[in-house]
């Protein structure tokens, strides 16, 4: 056990889970020297007795102890559960620590929570850093994405530590830069989540379209998503999805079909659909995810189902398998198109919303690399927004216009088929919805006014008259000339 309380360590971390002690190895290989602390004080020795072997990590057996070994400003960071334990360990640090130190939270925290503690360990003279880490334990280790916001102030004592262990893209960028203030980079961390579920949920659409449409077997998935990654759906998520389909289990079986089908979730879609609906956006795509997931867990009563409900009859030999692959792939990737909108689209209004000046062009680059949805397309979307800093939503950008227009065709047809052949396509499908309405000039909203004025008074505008004046019908010829108050309900 190496005990140093002198002040010569550069950054603190308290929790020694996977992903803590990746980064600590992490930061450590790139010459930063790291006090560490668990709260089960045994996994300290275990950790510098195993993995951390021969390196310059040092070991704290308490909070006072690893905060005496920090050089000042003093940084700790915390990788911990989200929620409660959070506020616990900030409880337990804070008195430790003098006016300029640095506490970051470094898990998977609600923005709300941290815009509060931002708040609150300002008034203490105490800077706070909320930072989303993604890439999972490989990420951690050699290189993740990493979306840092809370106290401006404390950006420059920790951005060469941050910059240094992210992953970086072809030019040698990090995938890392400063988000915002208060919960910003765990909003955009939260919205990446969401669009990871929606990615993972359109790779499963198409999986399912082609298992039933065509009856490819794992071998053949495992050739045509092997073949899509080489192209415009070149991504960590493809990639390792044509690996999943090559696996074999112990009897020489493909293990993808001895998977129970039913999906788990931490809450971070879910966060990122009820935001959404928050702030009154459309994120459709990350709503139907995070929903397939409820559904898919709802085995047995499917199970159940399956006896009794019946869906439609089709020849899967009926189809050219090569435009059906393709039909399929360019659904996919029209698809996406659309959930990054949507998800761009909410980055926009919370940031409106919070006052946080949201470099979009610079989030598609922190997520270019290191991260779970890290693909080439986000190179595009930085493209875009270079283009246009401005650029109100992703589909009006020439390179995506054009590619949903030539794509849409084969967009239809595949969704068309898996109606046709009763296979759920909840994401392909809303996503399509999302797209012919947000294109459609005049929606069927005055039938719903009018419905709402009928019933409760709640008044129109009129398409002959300005904005912002409001008119009610007696539609009845019966009642009094009253109109109801504006409300949200």
């Amino acid at each position: 056990m190496k005990h140093m309380p002198n002040a010569t360590c550069d950054i603190g971390l308290i929790g020694l889970a996977v992903m803590g002690q990746n980064l600590v190895l992490n930061m450590n290989e790139h010459g930063f020297r790291v006090a560490v602390f668990n709260r089960t004080v045994s996994k300290v020795d275990d950790f510098l007795n195993d993995e951390a072997k021969g390196t310059q990590v040092v070991g704290a057996h308490s909070i006072e102890e690893l905060v005496q070994s920090l050089k000042r400003p003093r940084r700790v960071m915390l990788m911990v559960k989200a929620g409660e334990t959070v506020d616990h360990m900030i409880d337990q640090i804070a008195p430790h620590l003098d006016k300029g130190d640095i506490v970051i939270d470094g898990g998977n925290s609600l923005f709300t929570d941290t815009n509060r503690r931002v708040k609150a360990l300002n008034e203490k003279g105490i800077l706070y850093i909320g930072t989303g880490v993604s890439g999972g334990e490989e990420g951690a280790r050699h290189g993740p994405s990493i979306m840092p916001g809370g106290n401006p102030e404390a950006w420059p004592h920790v951005k060469d530590i941050f910059q240094s262990i992210a992953a970086k893209v072809e030019d040698g960028t990090p995938c890392c830069d400063w988000v915002g203030e208060g919960g910003a980079g765990h909003y955009v961390k939260m919205v990446h989540n969401g669009i990871e579920y929606g990615d993972m949920q359109l790779i499963c659409e198409a999986y399912q379209l082609l298992k039933e449409g065509l009856g490819l077997n794992a071998e053949e998935l495992h050739g045509v998503f092997a073949e899509w990654n080489k192209g415009e759906l070149d991504s960590f998520l493809i990639e390792i999805t044509a690996e999943i389909f090559a696996k074999k289990d112990e009897d020489g079986s493909p293990l993808i079909d001895k998977i129970l089908d039913t999906a788990g979730q931490k809450g971070t879609g879910k966060w990122t659909a009820i935001s959404a609906l928050d702030l009154g956006m459309p994120v459709t795509l990350i709503g139907e995810a995070v929903f397939a997931r409820c559904l898919s867990a709802l085995k047995d009563e499917r199970a159940a189902a399956a006896k009794i409900l019946t869906g439609p009859k089709h020849d899967q030999s009926a189809h050219d398998r090569g435009v059906f692959i393709e039909d399929v792939r360019r659904a996919l990737y029209c698809s996406k198109i659309i959930s990054y909108a949507q998800g761009y689209m909410l980055l926009r209004e919370a940031g409106k919303e919070q006052g946080w000046n949201l470099n979009m062009g610079g989030i598609a680059l922190m997520w270019r690399g290191g991260c779970i949805i890290r693909s080439r397309f986000l190179g595009k979307i930085k493209d875009a927004y270079d283009r246009n800093p401005k650029l109100t939503n992703l589909l009006l950008d020439d390179f995506f216009q054009n590619a949903i227009n030539n794509y849409q065709a084969a967009w239809r047809r595949a969704l068309i088929h898996g109606i046709g052949f009763g296979v759920p396509t909840p994401a392909f499908s809303t996503a399509l919805a999302f797209y012919d309405g947000y294109r459609t000039e005049r929606l069927p909203a005055n039938l719903l006014q009018a419905q709402r004025d009928f019933f409760g008074a709640h008044t129109y505008e009129r398409i002959d008259k300005p904005r912002g004046q409001f008119f009610h019908t007696n539609w009845t010829g019966r009642g009094g000339r009253v109109a109801s108050g504006s409300y949200n309900a």
